[in-house]
């Protein structure tokens, strides 16, 4: 195997795990700035283009890969971190402080939907009862079960909760984590929404959502660095969901007072 493609390949002794990381790639911090954009304009699309006309699907289509690229390092950070519990409720704290900027952007009453974070947060939930040896395996079921039911109001309901469950079991092993991903993907996401919508739902009924697999080759990327640690950075990644929310649904705001 050529040196200048591959950057690692381990083994872990025990679970007998293989790394693969390509040399050169992206390090976490670049795959998350790609994430924000791509949801940032995803949300932008959304609420300006009309999902039913054929720019709105290509539109919608490159956001897709932000949700995948969220669980994943929602389940690298629950293996980096070195206090979980904190972890958990920092993610719960902007769950709750998006919630309202949320439906207030896409049009929900309070009760009826809530953030992709509140997702996230169940997602670690059910990956650190399940990544526990002592915890007995019904419990996990149980539990896993529970987080999927707790977070069926939020975008992308329980999908999220699989894919961190799926990105934290397997990490170490990439093969296993993308089959994962893509099964997840297929079963809980893509036939649901077609069963759900069909195809007379639009001219063209959400194939944008076929967008989530465009996370596979940026997820193959990661080269397993954090990159530059900076706590600056660190608190923009959080205050960057709620922050772009408001300023979409401002820029909603002055189009319907102008009279768009």
């Amino acid at each position: 195997m050529n040196e200048g493609e591959w950057l690692k390949m381990e083994g872990l002794q025990g679970n007998r795990m293989v790394s693969l990381q390509f040399a050169g790639g992206l390090t976490g911090n670049k795959l998350k700035v790609i994430a924000l954009v791509a949801m940032f304009f995803d949300h932008y699309f959304a609420v300006f283009v009309p999902h039913e006309t054929l720019l709105g699907v290509l539109s919608r289509t490159p956001g897709r890969i932000a949700a995948p690229i969220f669980c994943y390092f929602v389940a690298e950070g629950y293996h980096h971190t070195s206090n979980r519990k904190k972890y958990m409720l920092r993610l719960l704290a902007f769950a709750i402080v998006s919630h309202l900027p949320f439906n207030m952007t896409f049009g929900y009453t309070f009760f009826q939907a809530t953030s992709i974070l509140w997702g996230l947060a169940l997602g670690l939930v059910a990956l650190s009862v399940i990544d526990n040896k002592n915890t007995h395996p019904v419990l996990k079921a149980g539990a896993l079960l529970i987080c999927c039911l707790m977070a069926v109001p939020a975008n992308w309901n329980y999908v999220t909760v699989l894919w961190v469950v799926v990105f934290g079991i397997y990490r170490g092993n990439v093969k296993r984590q993308i089959i994962g991903f893509t099964v997840v993907g297929l079963l809980f996401h893509l036939v649901p929404v077609a069963i759900r919508f069909g195809a007379e739902h639009w001219p063209y009924p959400h194939w944008y959502q076929i967008g989530i697999l465009l996370a596979i080759p940026l997820l193959l990327k990661y080269n397993g660095k954090q990159g530059r640690k900076c706590k600056p950075l660190s608190q923009f990644f959080y205050w960057f969901y709620p922050g772009h929310l408001l300023l979409i649904h401002w820029l909603d705001r002055i189009g319907i007072l102008a009279g768009k």
